[in-house]
Order: C-alpha cells, then sequence, then structure tokens
C-alpha cells in the first residue's frame, strides 16, 4: 500500500534538496557549473584590490563562467585538447601553478622579517648617500685626449661645444648626466666628482673602466628619498625574490642533475 506523503516530509524533502539546487550557479549541455567556482574567482579578484564583492561583480564573474564552459565545451568537441601544442601548454601552465602554489606556502612559512627589510632600507640609504649631484663628462679613449680638452677648457672652450666627441650618448646633450647619486657611479668617477665645488671641473683625466673622463660640477643638493614605509612593500617583494632564487639553488645543488 503507498502512503501520501506528509507536509512534514515534503518540507523535509524540499530542505535537502535546496543545497543541491544552491550548489550550482547554471547548467550547459547538461554540465553543472558549481558555485563555489564563482566564490573562488570572487576571491581572487577581491584578494587582489581589483573590486569588492558585489552582486554586481558576481554576476559578471557569473556570465564570465557560463560563457568558458560553453567554449570549452565547442573546443573539446572539435579536438582540440588532443593537440600535442595544447598539452604541452597545459602541462606547462600545471608546472606553474604548483610551483607557485609551493613557493607562495614557503614565502607564508619564512616571511621577510621587518627588521631584515629595515636594515636593507638603511643600506641603501647609506650607499645613496645625503646628496645628489648634476654634472657633465666628456669620455674619451685615452688619457692624452682627455689632457688637451682641459687644456682648451682652461683656454676659453666652452664645456658643452667640447663633449661633442665624448664618446657616449650625452654627446648630444652637452656632456649632461643629470642628477645622481654617487652610489650609482663606478667609484673613481664619484669620487672626483663630489670633490667638485659648483663650476668646477677635473684638473686631470678621470680613468674608469668606460675611458677618461673630463667632468664638470653643474649643482649638488640635498637627497630626496622615500621613507622606509613608503618603499617597505619593493623591500619586500625584491626580498621574497631572494629568497625565492636562494631556494632554487639549493634544491638544485641537491638534485642529481646529468
Amino acid at each position: 500500500m503507498m502512503l501520501k506523503p506528509t507536509r512534514m516530509m515534503l518540507a523535509l524533502i524540499a530542505v535537502a534538496a535546496a543545497p543541491v539546487f544552491a550548489q550550482n550557479i547554471a547548467t550547459v549541455n547538461g554540465k553543472a557549473i558549481p558555485a563555489s567556482k564563482v566564490d573562488q574567482v570572487v576571491k581572487q579578484v577581491v584578494a587582489q584590490g581589483q573590486q569588492p564583492d558585489s552582486p554586481q561583480l558576481r554576476e559578471m564573474i557569473k556570465k564570465d563562467l557560463i560563457g568558458r564552459e560553453v567554449l570549452i565545451q565547442e573546443a573539446d568537441k572539435q579536438g582540440f585538447g588532443t593537440k600535442a601544442e595544447v598539452k604541452a601548454a597545459i602541462e606547462n601552465a600545471r608546472q606553474s601553478i604548483i610551483i607557485n602554489a609551493m613557493l607562495a606556502d614557503y614565502l607564508k612559512k619564512n616571511p621577510v622579517k621587518d627588521a631584515d627589510m629595515k636594515a636593507e632600507y638603511d643600506k641603501y640609504k647609506a650607499a645613496m648617500g645625503e646628496k645628489e649631484y648634476h654634472s657633465r663628462h666628456i669620455l674619451v679613449g685615452t688619457e692624452q685626449e682627455a689632457k688637451d680638452i682641459i687644456a682648451k677648457l682652461k683656454s676659453g672652450g666652452k664645456f658643452e661645444e667640447l663633449a661633442k666627441v665624448s664618446k657616449d650618448g650625452s654627446a648630444n646633450n652637452g656632456g649632461d648626466l643629470g642628477w645622481m647619486t654617487p652610489g650609482k657611479l663606478v667609484k673613481p668617477f664619484a669620487d672626483a666628482m663630489v670633490a667638485l665645488k659648483n663650476g668646477e671641473i677635473t684638473q686631470t683625466p678621470v680613468k674608469t673602466e668606460f675611458g677618461f673622463h673630463v667632468i664638470k660640477m653643474e649643482e649638488s643638493r640635498a637627497v630626496k628619498l622615500p621613507s622606509f614605509e613608503e618603499v617597505k612593500g619593493q623591500i619586500n617583494e625584491a626580498m621574497q625574490q631572494r629568497k625565492i632564487a636562494a631556494l632554487r639553488e639549493e634544491l638544485m645543488a641537491k638534485a642529481k642533475i646529468q
């Protein structure tokens, strides 16, 4: 004998069935797209600071996922997933995803410490120095050429005109090197430059790995460096990359590579 379901039984069936429907945002040709996919993409977008979570964002992601499912079904139907070049691209993507996940976990377990970042900033600050300099130079191949230029300058020659023979790109700009801190320059050049007063020219050629320089000091000013807080993110990223590079080298040293 068949019994009619009671109202309570119908209600329980409805409650039990509701989560099943809620788990999918749509079905495309019988293939379900789980709601968890929307949640996953939303989480990524919000984490990247692109947009806040909102009904509009979720609807946009839903439409995109449906569109992707339509396209992947058609691509599979045409056999693109079996092509050798597609398989190779998928394998490369798989490796990248897994490696990135491993490295993200490594950095989470081995974070860059604030003290280390501050030490790196102080080191950078010391290397840059307290002043920056606006100078010009004339770069030539031999010491005699540089001496001849110095003699011409002493006789009233114009630095900007004589700089046209310089062996670098500054020749087209009167030898102008713009504003630079000593830490960005090779030491012999930097040492000679900072010893000059405004308007002074080196009295002897300055030898570097690039050739022989005649240097003119235009002006100097106190250097304006960003604060630690302003560059903390950049320092953290750079030091994370160093950690990853060190890990890679360590693993390669342990690996049996033939």
